[in-house]
């Protein structure tokens, strides 16, 4: 069917070209004849004429169509005239001419039949190679398709990783920045711890200073109040001996001289009192002292610097009011 379809186009192709060239009706019919007789195989009828060429009436194609069956009848036979045949061999000859012609006519039918036909099979097969040729070009195209969008993809993610490397890059630097402030951070507690420490060690010092200073007074005033209490037993076996007299004034004076000795007997009891509590102040600046170097040493370990601050400043505080 095809093939038909082909031969169809062919021949209304070549029915236009000879239209152009062959504007009188007769010879456009003769000429179509011959076309549809020699190159295509087709035996030509006045229908399929008017069909083609449609021009003049119907009466064209069919006078047109019988001289062309006479044309070709005329030539299939050939005429032998010669003075010394007979007119018998003649009419054989001229038969038997005409049988080879017609025989002639037919091989190259046939040739022009087998000629068309090769030309056909290698019209399929560049076709074929054609249409294989377009397969292989549609999967190459496909497959340039694949790659492209491969290469697409690949550039997109080599994108996100560059984005993601200045981003590492720039979280990296934040971090340089941050830890160069923290260690910064830390010297300076180091320095304030150091700091705390003289301070520490200057405000116990002067609690021990002042606490030997107590225990000297306290000594001293023990010592006072036993010499007066000695003074006082002298005077009252002094006064014993004397007179009656001035054993009032002598009441007096042991009622003033108890009086001085509970006085002093409290103000012993307070100095005690102060002693104990600057011991108990300084078991605490110990115990303080302690805790602060266990933060420290913990908050070195965790990275938790800010803490190590505030028992510092609380130190420096209590060791301000001591």
């Amino acid at each position: 069917m095809t093939d038909v379809a082909s031969d169809e186009i062919r021949l209304a192709a070549e029915i236009d070209r000879l239209k152009a060239e062959f504007p009188k009706t007769r010879e456009l019919y003769r000429e179509v004849c011959a076309l549809m007789f020699f190159r295509y195989g087709i035996t030509p009828t006045a229908n399929r004429l008017y069909q083609l060429v449609h021009r003049g009436s119907m009466s064209t194609p069919t006078a047109v169509l019988s001289e062309f069956w006479a044309t070709l009848r005329e030539k299939s036979r050939v005429r032998i005239e010669h003075a010394d045949l007979p007119e018998e061999l003649q009419g054989a000859a001229g038969e038997l001419m005409g049988a080879l012609w017609t025989r002639a006519t037919a091989a190259a039918q046939a040739s022009l039949e087998a000629l068309r036909l090769e030309v056909e099979d290698a019209r399929r097969a560049a076709e074929g190679a054609t249409a294989a040729v377009r397969a292989d070009l549609a999967h190459t195209e496909v497959a340039l398709e694949q790659r492209t969008a491969a290469l697409l993809t690949a550039q997109v993610r080599i994108q996100e990783l560059e984005q993601a490397h200045a981003a590492a890059v720039a979280t990296r630097g934040a971090l340089e920045v941050e830890l160069a402030r923290e260690r910064e951070a830390s010297r300076e507690r180091d320095t304030a711890l150091t700091q705390a420490r003289a301070d520490f060690a200057a405000e116990r010092d002067k609690l021990r200073a002042s606490a030997e200073l107590a225990e000297t007074r306290w000594q001293a005033a023990e010592k006072r109040a036993q010499l007066e209490i000695e003074r006082e037993h002298t005077a009252n076996a002094r006064l014993q001996r004397d007179a009656e007299a001035a054993t009032q004034r002598a009441a007096r004076t042991e009622d003033s001289a108890r009086a001085e000795i509970q006085a002093l007997q409290t103000q012993l009891g307070d100095l005690r009192h102060q002693v104990g509590t600057l011991e108990g102040r300084l078991d605490a600046l110990h115990s303080t002292r302690e805790v602060q170097v266990r933060e420290r040493e913990a908050a070195r370990e965790k990275g938790v610097d800010a803490a190590a601050a505030k028992p510092l400043r609380a130190a420096r505080k209590t060791g301000q009011k001591a």
